[in-house]
C-alpha cells in the first residue's frame, strides 16, 4: 500500500499525542481502514488504538471522558452526516464540559464517474450527500474543517487539535470525503514544537491586588468554582489560597471536576446555584464557573462584591449570560489562584492574615464543617422499614471501594446526595457530565478506566465507579456500553440509582407551577414514571453476553453483602452494574 492521506492522518493524530481513536466506521472509510491495517501490521506500538464502538454517542463519550481525566485529547472517527448527528448530546456535553476531542467524518465522495479513487460505488452516496455537514455540529465546536487535499492533513489535524487544547477547551470537528482521503502523497511529518495550545493567561498586577484585598478585608468571602479542577496541581492552589485567607469558603458547582477536598473545614459541598453562602457572602470570586447562582432562586446581596475569573468571562457560546460582577478577568484558574497566594504571602496583608481575627474565622469554620460532616451523616441513615436512600448507598459504597477510586457521576437529581457522601478528596477522582446531555456516564466511565490503564500500565489502572441515575441509564446505550466493556477489558462498577423514573422534570414543573395540575397528579400521569421497572442489570448482562456481575438491592440488610461481592467482581476483571431501588430524596 502507497502512503495515503488517510495514513498520513493517523500519523499525525499519534505524533501529536493521541493515542485512541473510537471508531463507528462506513462506506466513506475504505482509504481510512486501509490504513487502520497499514498502521497496525507496521508501526507496532506507535500507531492509534483503534477502539470499535456500535454507538456514536458512547464513542464520543468515551473519548470525553478520557481527555477530562488526563487533559489529552483523543480522536472519535465517524460516518458521514448520519454518523455526525449520530453523535447527539455527547457533543453538547464534550463542549460544556470543555472535554478536547476531535471528531473526523468523512464525506460523500464529490466525483461521480470513476475521475478519481474513492468516486461514488454505492447507491447511499447520493443519499448522504449533504450541503454543509460541518453545520450540524459548529455552533459546539471550537473549529471545524474539511480536509480539500492529502498534501497538508496533518496542518489540519494539528490546527483542529491546538482549538482542542486551546482554553476554553472543547471538541474540534474535521470532514473529508473520499478522494482526498485516498490521495497518495510523500510521507512527512511536523515539528511539534511548532503546534503547542495557547499559554494560560494570567491576571494584571493591579487585579491581583485589587482580589487580594478584597478578600482580606470581607466578613464572609466566598470562592464559587465549577471546572478549576480540570488542572489537577489548580486543587492544592486552592486549599493554600484558604489556608492563608482563613474564613473563605468555596463552593463547588458541579461543573464536571473536584475542585476542592471535602476533608477541608472551608468545603460547602457541591451545590447546583442554590445555597445559603451565596445570599450572605460580602465578598464572590466566581473561578471558572458557568452558573455560579440561579437568579430566580437564589441571590447575592446587592452589597456584594463580585469579581468573575475564567477562561472565557463572557460565555461566548451562551447568548444570555451576565453576573454582576464589579470586575472580570480573561485569565487561567491555577495562574490566577498561584499570583493570588504569592501575592498575599510576600505583602502587608500577610500581617493582618495572622491576627487573631483570623484565627477566629479559622475555629467557626471548623466548627461548622463538623456540624455539615455530621448533618449529613443523620440525614442518610437507612429508613426503619430497611430501605435507603442514595446517601446511604454511597457512604457503604464509599468504604468497600481503593481510597484513589475515581467516581463518574450522572446522578441528576441525587448528585447533591452522591457529593455529600462520596465526600471526594483528591484531584481527578471525581468527574461529572458538565452539560445537559444525559447518557454521558456510560461511555465516560469507560474512557476515565481506559485512561487510568494506559497511563498506568495493563492492569494497574485505578477503580472507576459510575453512579447513574436510571433513566440516565438507558440514554447512556448501555447495550453498546457493556459489549465494549467485555470486548477490551474495562471493568468497572456501574451502581443505578432506581427511582423509578424521571423526577428532574417533576422538580422542573415545581419550580414553575408549585400548585398546578400536574402537582396534584402521579408520576404515572406526568408520563415521567419506568414502571414497571426495566431490569437494568439484566440489560447490561445481555450486552456483555452474560459476562458481567449484575444484580439487584432494595434492603439496607443486603446493601453491603451485594456492594462487596459487585467490587470484588471488578476487581477480579468482570464489570458489575448494581440494580439499587433507593428512597428518593436522601
Amino acid at each position: 500500500m502507497v502512503y495515503t492521506a488517510s495514513f498520513a492522518f493517523f500519523e499525525s493524530l499519534w505524533e501529536a499525542g493521541v493515542t485512541h481513536v473510537f471508531v463507528n466506521l462506513g462506506s466513506d472509510h475504505p482509504s481510512i481502514m486501509e490504513a487502520i491495517v497499514k498502521g497496525q501490521n507496521e508501526k507496532k506500538g506507535k500507531f492509534p488504538r483503534v477502539i470499535t464502538c456500535p454507538n456514536e454517542m458512547v464513542a464520543l463519550s468515551m473519548a470525553d471522558g478520557y481527555a477530562r481525566l488526563t487533559s489529552k485529547p483523543q480522536c472519535v472517527l465517524v460516518h458521514v452526516d448520519v454518523g455526525t448527528q449520530g453523535l447527539g448530546a455527547a457533543v453538547h456535553n464534550a463542549s460544556c464540559g470543555r472535554a478536547p476531542v476531535l471528531i473526523f467524518a468523512g464525506l460523500s465522495p464529490f466525483t461521480i464517474e470513476g475521475e478519481m479513487r474513492g468516486s461514488r460505488t454505492e447507491y447511499i452516496h447520493w443519499i448522504q450527500d449533504v450541503p454543509d455537514q460541518k453545520q450540524i455540529v459548529a455552533q459546539y465546536c471550537r473549529y471545524t474543517g474539511e480536509i480539500k487535499t492529502g498534501k497538508n492533513v496533518k496542518q489540519m489535524v494539528n490546527r483542529a487539535l491546538q482549538f482542542a487544547r486551546s482554553d476554553p477547551a472543547g471538541p474540534v470537528y474535521l470532514c473529508g470525503a473520499r478522494e482526498p482521503m485516498e490521495e497518495d502523497i510523500e510521507p512527512y511529518k511536523l515539528d511539534q514544537d511548532y503546534w503547542h495550545p495557547v499559554e494560560p493567561a494570567a491576571l494584571s498586577e493591579s487585579a491581583v491586588k485589587r482580589i487580594s484585598e478584597a478578600l482580606v478585608g470581607a466578613k464572609e468571602p466566598l470562592i464559587i468554582t465549577g471546572y478549576s479542577g480540570r488542572n489537577h496541581a489548580t486543587v492544592p492552589a486552592l486549599v493554600k489560597l484558604a489556608d492563608i485567607v482563613k474564613g473563605i469558603r468555596v463552593l463547588d458547582t458541579g461543573g464536571s471536576d473536584m475542585c476542592f477536598p471535602a476533608d477541608h473545614r472551608a468545603w460547602l459541598g457541591l451545590r447546583y446555584g442554590i445555597d445559603e453562602s451565596i445570599r450572605t457572602a460580602d465578598v464572590i470570586l466566581v473561578l471558572d464557573c458557568d452558573t455560579p447562582w440561579i437568579n430566580t432562586q437564589c441571590l447575592p446581596a446587592k452589597s456584594a462584591e463580585i469579581f468573575h475569573i475564567d477562561v472565557d468571562p463572557l460565555k461566548k457560546q451562551m447568548p444570555v449570560f451576565y453576573l454582576n460582577a464589579s470586575a472580570r478577568y480573561f485569565a487561567d484558574s491555577h495562574e490566577s489562584i498561584t499570583q493570588l497566594t504569592t501575592y498575599l504571602s510576600s505583602s502587608p496583608l500577610s500581617q493582618q492574615l495572622s491576627s487573631q481575627e483570623f484565627a477566629k474565622k479559622w475555629d467557626l469554620l471548623g466548627e461548622s464543617h463538623s456540624k455539615r460532616l455530621a448533618a449529613i451523616a443523620a440525614a442518610s441513615e437507612p429508613k426503619p422499614d430497611d430501605a435507603f436512600g442514595t446517601g446511604y448507598l454511597c457512604r457503604t459504597l464509599r468504604k468497600l471501594v481503593p481510597i484513589d477510586t475515581i467516581w463518574a457521576i450522572e446522578a441528576v437529581t441525587n448528585t447533591a446526595f452522591v457529593a455529600d457522601n462520596i465526600q471526594a478528596t483528591f484531584p481527578g477522582s471525581w468527574i461529572n457530565c458538565g452539560g445537559g446531555g444525559l447518557g454521558w456516564s456510560g461511555g465516560g466511565t469507560l474512557g476515565i478506566k481506559l485512561a487510568t490503564e494506559y497511563e498506568n500500565g495493563p492492569g494497574k489502572g485505578k477503580f472507576v465507579v459510575q453512579i447513574v441515575g436510571d433513566g440516565t441509564f438507558l440514554f447512556s446505550v448501555p447495550g453498546s456500553v457493556y459489549w465494549i466493556s467485555r470486548r477490551y477489558k474495562i471493568p468497572v462498577l456501574t451502581i443505578v440509582l432506581n427511582n423509578k423514573g424521571w423526577n428532574a422534570p417533576r422538580k422542573s414543573l415545581l419550580l414553575v407551577h408549585p400548585d398546578g395540575l400536574g402537582s396534584k397528579v402521579t408520576n404515572e400521569e406526568l408520563n415521567i414514571s419506568f414502571a414497571p421497572s426495566p431490569d437494568y442489570a439484566g440489560i447490561a448482562k445481555a450486552a456483555a453476553g452474560g459476562d458481567l456481575f449484575a444484580e439487584k438491592v432494595s434492603k439496607t440488610s443486603d446493601l453491603e453483602d451485594v456492594l462487596k461481592r459487585a467490587v470484588e467482581s471488578v476487581k477480579n476483571g468482570t464489570t458489575a452494574v448494581v440494580d439499587a431501588q433507593v428512597v428518593f430524596g436522601c
